[in-house]
């Protein structure tokens, strides 16, 4: 073998390794283009969906409220003058404590069930590591 096959083999065995390089690289570049760009989807989706449910959620509050100062002005109207003022009184208070209990609760389980954000996301890092790690 002589001193110019030597350099040659060299040459093609350093430009092998910089495509090869070049290639995982890029592979590496793309698998995090694509997350980044799911992330920014998942995003939005989350942000569209808060808005949302705070929007008709604000709204629902607001008619509760209405309807409940209502139907309490019309169950003291009608017990009023039949000398139950204080039953009265004290029923609506039992109601509306044992209403705000359950909402209480079911928002409480609502908050704590809920599933993780960027689900998809982190689902496809979790698919990428397995595939990359022998």
């Amino acid at each position: 073998m002589s001193i110019g096959e030597s350099s040659s083999s060299t040459s093609a065995h350093s430009s092998g390794t910089s495509s090869t390089s070049r290639r995982l690289g890029a592979a590496v570049l793309g698998l995090l283009h694509s997350h980044v760009e799911l992330f920014g989807i998942e995003l939005q989706e989350q942000k569209a969906r808060t808005v949302s449910l705070l929007l008709f959620a604000g709204l629902a509050l607001v008619f509760a409220l209405l309807l409940l100062v209502g139907l309490s002005t019309l169950v003291m109207i009608l017990v009023w003058d039949t000398g139950y003022r204080l039953t009265g009184i004290i029923c609506l208070c039992v109601f509306y404590s044992l209403a705000a209990a359950f909402c209480g609760v079911r928002l409480k389980a609502a908050v704590f069930d809920e599933s993780t954000p960027f689900h998809a996301t982190l689902e496809e890092l979790a698919n990428d590591r397995e595939r990359l790690l022998p």
